[in-house]
């Protein structure tokens, strides 16, 4: 799975959740794979009743649906000011995979260097500047009514251990744990990480730098340990989870639940998606229809309780050999969909654009159950 955060923004879309969140402003979540920062606190330097507020965290724009893909931006802020742009969706397949590569880049120095959305369309990119752009703005308005919120807010303290969800990697499963003490992170572990062969040697050199990185930056806006890139973007990944389920417990706070206690987890392996307020999400929700290079891939899913109960497709690639590569890929998918709880599924050998599509559409779809 390529950079579709599960139900992680699921649960910081709403406004109450937000205000939670900006409690944990000293754990300055920020990251993803790949060593780009990304968090579950939205914050930007914002002024209410002529007070500026100054904050640090990441947070990740609505996505802007484009002639040729969704485009999704993600902002990491540090002390009101922002310090690194990424899209974690664009454009791709075919000409799209070279404009992206080509025009992404420039965009996220586009909006670091203008600390706004008014920054210029690159040549020969037109429908994936103005998605990023919409994305972006969307980004920073919800970095500005995060700063907002968190003016007004109390001075909850959150402390417990949280586990973050398991990342897979190419060589093994990462999953971290971090200990909070009064909005502190004081302790984090890899309670899983790849093993074997030549796995035992990187892990053992890697995790205990990335554990110490951890505490010390209080974010996982950590570097990557040189010689262990997919230990490492595994590692913030889970980490990332971790935080946010830290997050969803301030949140919790705001909304009446003991001080210092830790948000009811969900059963294991299902991380399902919540309503603003954390109330358990139920009912139908059918994603934006991802288009890919051999058709449209569409997904509805079922939520009750908060959890995904039945995934399904109303479209999908068709015709000539699209017929069978359709007809073995998607039962596979949606069972891996009610399975994960997520978009973080893998893709069905021999069905590459087919499992993209459907993920993307999943992850649209887990989107509206958080709205």
């Amino acid at each position: 799975m390529k950079k579709k955060h599960p139900l992680r923004r699921v649960v910081l879309a709403g406004a109450a959740t937000v205000s939670g969140i900006v409690l944990l402003l000293s754990l300055k979540p920020a990251t993803d794979p790949g060593s780009s920062p990304a968090a579950g606190a939205a914050a930007q330097q914002a002024a209410q009743g002529g007070t500026a507020a100054a904050a640090s965290g990441a947070v990740t724009g609505d996505a802007a649906q484009t002639q040729y893909g969704a485009v999704q931006v993600r902002l990491t802020v540090d002390d009101g000011r922002i310090t690194e742009a990424e899209a974690v969706q664009a454009p791709k397949g075919g000409q799209s995979d070279r404009i992206t590569a080509d025009a992404v880049p420039q965009l996220n120095r586009a909006a670091v260097t203008a600390q706004s959305a008014d920054i210029d369309a690159v040549s020969g990119a037109t429908f994936t500047s103005a998605g990023y752009k919409k994305s972006l703005q969307s980004a920073i308005d919800r970095m500005k009514a995060g700063a907002g919120a968190s003016q007004g807010a109390g001075t909850a303290q959150v402390s417990g251990t949280f586990d973050g969800d398991a990342a897979q990697t190419q060589y093994g499963a990462v999953q971290v744990r971090i200990t909070v003490s009064r909005n502190r992170i004081t302790k984090a572990e890899a309670v899983r990480a790849p093993k074997g062969g030549r796995s035992d040697q990187i892990t053992a050199d890697a995790v205990p730098q990335l554990n110490q990185a951890v505490v010390a930056r209080q974010s996982p806006g950590i570097d990557a340990v040189s010689g262990a890139t997919y230990t490492s973007a595994g590692y913030k990944k889970s980490l990332q989870s971790a935080i946010d389920k830290a997050n969803a417990s301030a949140g919790a706070q705001g909304s009446g639940a003991q001080q210092g206690s830790e948000a009811p987890k969900a059963p294991e392996g299902s991380k399902a998606p919540e309503a603003s307020g954390n109330a358990p999400a139920g009912g139908t929700f059918t994603g934006e229809a991802a288009q890919t290079q051999y058709g449209a891939v569409q997904v509805r899913i079922t939520v009750s309780g908060g959890r995904i109960t039945k995934a399904e497709t109303v479209q999908a690639p068709k015709g000539g050999r699209s017929d069978q590569i359709t007809a073995d890929a998607v039962p596979q998918l949606n069972q891996a969909a009610v399975a994960a709880g997520s978009a973080d599924i893998d893709a069905v050998s021999g069905a590459t654009y087919t499992s993209d599509g459907y993920r993307e559409s999943l992850q649209s779809a887990l989107d509206r159950a958080g709205d």
